[in-house]
């Protein structure tokens, strides 16, 4: 059993102003050694055991849209587990994001498990924040790999310095956005940055940076947590699509438009109160 001391979620992580520069020159930022094998190694059993159990998708892979054959998303395990708890709520993670993002504290929009099974297709060009009914950019998601990803199993690209094009913003994930968006990465002539992930590494991209990740045709699911965090000041955004307005319903009920995001659903992780 690892000791307490192996288990470090909270220590803070350095990130060089030149890193952080290139977050918000390329959008998206990929660092090594973040988590320990032995965080992986006694967090990663819990959260896939509880993605199992949650998961409501039990079609055969050949039988699912495009959406549905990227991955098994289960969100908010937060609120069904304690252990997984105490892993979102890591300071290490959260402190790197308002780093990154250059705001004194960030609240948790939501966790999101995404597991590509063995077979699982591509994830489609998209942005996140398409689904979420936020006011500003400053949004932030940890991508967590719990275990290294080759590029067999279909590892997280980005299209590098895309939070700042618009175009296609408006699309979901579908066959309509990879094609779309993929073709406007190329005619923008945003560098793809299509590479495998170290165990222990964490990439943390804008809610606007377009992002896609190929299929996993490896014979074992690529594990992946990921965390989502916000400026603590983000306002809630009147939604204007079923996504959004879904997500509201999900995250901010509690929320009026117009207002700082504090709702039950969005605690505050770091700074602590």
């Amino acid at each position: 059993m690892p000791t307490l001391s192996h288990l470090d979620i909270d220590s803070p992580y350095a990130i060089s102003a030149e890193q952080i520069a290139q977050f918000r020159r390329e959008g998206y930022i990929k660092l090594k050694n973040v988590l320990s094998a032995e965080v992986i190694e006694h967090y990663g059993p819990i959260i896939t055991s509880e993605v199992y159990r949650l998961n409501t998708m039990h079609l055969p892979i050949e039988q699912r849209d495009t959406y549905n054959k990227a991955f098994l998303q289960v969100g908010n395990i937060w609120t069904k587990n304690d252990t997984i708890k105490e892993f979102c709520w890591g300071q290490r993670l959260a402190r790197m994001a308002a780093e990154l993002l250059g705001v004194k504290g960030v609240r948790m929009y939501h966790d999101q498990a995404l597991y590509k099974e063995a077979g699982g297709g591509v994830t489609p060009w998209h942005a996140d924040q398409y689904y979420w009914p936020m006011a500003s950019p400053l949004s932030v998601t940890a991508w967590i790999p719990l275990q290294a990803v080759p590029m067999d199993m279909g590892p997280l690209a980005f299209a590098r310095g895309s939070h700042k094009f618009e175009a296609g913003r408006e699309l979901g994930i579908s066959d309509e956005s990879e094609e779309r968006i993929g073709r406007s990465m190329k005619e923008q002539n945003y560098p793809l940055d299509d590479t495998p992930f170290d165990l222990g590494e964490v990439s943390f991209h804008y809610g606007w940076t377009f992002h896609r990740a190929g299929p996993n045709v490896s014979t074992k699911p690529r594990a992946v947590m990921t965390i989502i965090y916000m400026d603590q000041d983000m306002r809630l955004l009147q939604p204007n699509t079923k996504a959004r307005e879904g997500d509201r319903n999900a995250f901010a009920a509690d929320v009026e438009v117009g207002q700082i995001m504090n709702g039950k659903m969005t605690p505050m992780i770091y700074p602590a109160a």
